[in-house]
């Protein structure tokens, strides 16, 4: 478990590292940064399913210690992929400003006030409708957030109520072995008391016959 921490642990300070060169990055290459941080992501998020594994076959004296560890790690990781969504969304933002303003430069005016104001209404409600779909696309994604981060707190959940079932399981079996040795052990000191009483009864008529 250990190798496969301190190895999770380095790739997101690396993605961490990576996250600082977003907003230097050009167009050509912002693409390729933003699949590559997103790559690494997915892979510590399938080692950290790993280590919650892991960390549930730790000693018990050390399982707390170390299932805190990996939520750490997995606080993190999601504070990143947090981060990462929020950069992409600004720059979708940017990206769509930038087009609507080549667009309305390039467009032609004609000296008729009737025929410009056509183009200008097309141009708002253009704009209009970019900003709603923007807003739209928006709360799809932070709701798909949200599902998934609640889909991973039922499997926790779901983890840990499954394993305290085992521990009561194991727990409950224990107990019946116990009672049944105490029930076994009650019935043979009952059979030694009956016999020791017998045996002193046959002592004592026999006392009695022979001495009287």
């Amino acid at each position: 478990m250990e190798a496969l921490y301190h190895q999770t642990n380095k790739q997101i300070q690396e993605v961490q590292s990576y996250m600082g060169n977003l907003e230097k990055s050009d167009r050509q290459s912002v693409h390729l940064l933003e699949n590559e941080l997103q790559a690494r992501t997915d892979q510590i998020f399938n080692h950290l399913e790993r280590l919650e594994i892991l960390a549930s076959k730790e000693p018990p004296n050390r399982r707390q210690n170390a299932k805190l560890r990996v939520d750490q790690l997995k606080y993190d990781v999601q504070h990143l992929r947090t981060a990462l969504q929020n950069f992409q969304h600004r720059r979708y933002a940017r990206e769509a400003q930038d087009r609507e303003r080549e667009e309305l430069m390039s467009r032609t005016f004609t000296t008729n006030d009737a025929d410009t104001s056509i183009p200008i209404d097309e141009t708002l409600q253009l704009n209009s409708n970019l900003h709603n779909a923007h807003r739209g696309m928006d709360d799809i994604l932070g709701s798909g957030s949200g599902i998934l981060n609640g889909i991973r707190d039922q499997r926790s959940t779901l983890k840990g109520t499954h394993k305290k079932m085992l521990d009561v399981a194991n727990m409950l079996g224990l107990s019946n072995t116990v009672m049944r040795f105490i029930e076994r052990r009650a019935t043979q000191d009952k059979l030694i008391m009956i016999g020791g009483m017998l045996l002193t009864c046959v002592f004592m008529f026999l006392v009695i016959r022979y001495l009287g």
